[in-house]
């Protein structure tokens, strides 16, 4: 297996979150992904409800500086119970 990633860091890197719609679930994505990125700009946050409004999307626009921290971020999001689904 290459090292080699598609990916050139620094990078600007798109993030979409799912999960339940409840009030928190916002700064709750936030509050993850500021534990590996130190200056979230908020105003590159994305929301959008399902149809039903049972279910809420975010996408986030982070700046990442290496491949361990995004595979960090992925898995900090992707371990929550909270969250149903990141890509």
């Amino acid at each position: 297996m290459s090292d080699e990633s598609l990916l050139q860091f620094p990078c600007e890197f798109p993030i979409k979150i799912m999960g339940t719609n409840t009030p928190d679930f916002r700064n709750l994505v936030t509050d993850l992904i500021r534990r590996h990125v130190i200056e979230l700009d908020e105003t590159r946050i994305q929301v959008r409800d399902s149809s039903a409004g049972r279910y809420q999307s975010l996408t986030v626009v982070v700046d990442v500086h290496s491949r361990a921290q995004l595979d960090a971020i992925y898995r900090e999001l992707s371990g929550h119970p909270d969250i149903t689904m990141v890509l």
